[in-house]
């Protein structure tokens, strides 16, 4: 997900990261499927709307249940892919081109989710409330809310703050080869662990990319839910639903919209 932002910010993420190619070679995992397919209303006539849904990692596979869901993304490279891929399917998938926070489109949604860590990209209370505002205003009645994210681990952090650390190797699908070696530096005051990738493509140095993530922590991401209005149903620390606690990896939450 790439924000354009409605005010000048200096938090960023790097255009290579979206680079589709690159970005399927990375993350070709499945993990969280099955925890979004498990959520999925029994009614296949529901209507499913994902949001950040990038090159359709989950859109594609929930779409061959025989949902009808659609698919929201800020970057046009992401959403091309995910276009063909969907055509090489046989399935018809609508995707769209828009800012999640300002996001305005006809339907009312069943259920509505935010994947794969994309919030830590809302860098702002107001770009984090301004999407909890869309997702109320798109949300049918007794339809839920899901998304997932890290659980700040501050050691972690700190530890990587210490060298330059290689988290990837692989060769993309147009025959690249990628090593991406990792930095990052943790802002207190703001919240933002300022991660930088550094990129080697087919042996040679190309370009550092920021990923920057704002950190949500257990407590302030619980609050912010509850004076939104939502009810949270269910809140688990990882993809398997085993019960949140001190070292979780992830946050995940099942909610629902107290209208």
């Amino acid at each position: 997900m790439i924000l354009e932002e409605k005010k000048e910010s200096k938090y960023r993420v790097g255009d290579l990261i979206y680079d589709a190619n690159i970005y399927d070679g990375l993350n070709t995992f499945l993990t969280d499927l099955q925890f979004y397919k498990k959520w999925l209303p029994k009614d296949k006539n529901a209507k499913i709307l994902e949001l950040c849904c990038g090159t359709g990692r989950l859109t594609l596979p929930i779409a061959r249940e025989g949902y009808k869901i659609s698919g929201v993304d800020n970057s046009s490279s992401m959403l091309e892919q995910a276009k063909i891929k969907a055509i090489e399917s046989g399935l018809e998938i609508e995707f769209i081109e828009g800012d999640i926070r300002t996001l305005e489109l006809k339907e009312k949604y069943d259920l509505i989710f935010i994947p794969f860590n994309s919030i830590h990209h809302l860098y702002q209370n107001e770009d984090l409330f301004d999407v909890f505002k869309v997702v109320k205003k798109h949300l049918e009645i007794g339809g839920k809310f899901l998304f997932d994210c890290y659980n700040p681990n501050i050691h972690y952090i700190v530890e990587a703050e210490k060298e330059l650390k290689e988290i990837a190797k692989y060769k993309t699908k147009d025959g690249r080869k990628i090593v991406i070696k990792q930095a990052m530096r943790y802002e207190s005051k703001t919240q933002i662990n300022r991660i930088e990738w550094h990129y080697f493509i087919n042996d040679k140095f190309d370009s550092v990319q920021n990923l920057d993530m704002r950190m949500y922590f257990p407590q302030e991401l619980d609050f912010y839910l509850k004076w939104n209005g939502f009810h949270i149903v269910e809140k688990f620390g990882n993809f398997n639903e085993e019960e949140f606690h001190d070292n979780s990896e992830k946050q995940l939450f099942v909610c629902e919209y107290n209208q």
